[in-house]
């Protein structure tokens, strides 16, 4: 295996010639610069499809999210009205049993639920009902207790809305409102 002539001689890491180097290397000789070269074509290639496969993998993240968001939802009954004022929180999962949520007693008569997950990157928030506010410990956020909406740290978004129900001595769940503003 040696140039033909007007070839150039392959040029090999350690900079030996190819008697010198290692019988594997004989047997697959390549030209290390050229190895690292990668041709414009399957340069684009290769970005065209990893720009489509997150295309595909938003679109379903947001239908996923579509499906779930939609209703009608069930009727989940949360707690007792002796037992969430005592408590003063109760957890439980609604509308499945992916989405945790809080039913916090704000006082006699007022109750109010949201989901659990921070709306800046999905932590879950922790609720200080003494204080009136949920912490999300992740990145120093706070939502107030009465209406979920952010009052410090990046948080922009209120927290998800369970609508609330309270009949025969029972609060039940009956809705999930995601939102915005």
């Amino acid at each position: 295996m040696t140039p033909a002539d007007g070839d150039e001689p392959r040029t090999y890491p350690d900079g030996k010639p190819l008697p010198e180097q290692p019988p594997w290397r004989r047997d697959f000789p390549t030209d290390v610069p050229d190895d690292d070269h990668v041709a414009r074509r399957e340069f684009v290639k290769f970005l065209v499809l990893t720009s489509g496969a997150f295309a595909v993998g938003q679109c379903w993240i947001a239908a996923a999210s579509a499906r779930r968001e939609k209703g009608p939802f069930p009727r989940l009954r949360i707690a007792t009205v002796a037992e969430l004022e005592a408590r003063r929180v109760v957890e439980f999962r609604y509308p499945d049993e992916h989405g945790p949520c809080l039913a916090i007693s704000l006082g006699p008569g007022r109750y109010v639920a949201y989901g659990q997950k921070c709306s800046h990157l999905a932590c879950a928030v922790v609720p200080h009902p003494d204080k009136g506010e949920l912490h999300c410990p992740c990145h120093n956020g706070y939502f107030e207790a009465e209406g979920g909406r952010p009052v410090a740290g990046p948080p922009r978004r209120p927290l998800p809305l369970v609508t609330l129900e309270v009949s025969d001595g029972a609060v039940y769940a009956t809705g999930f409102e995601p939102r915005t503003v």
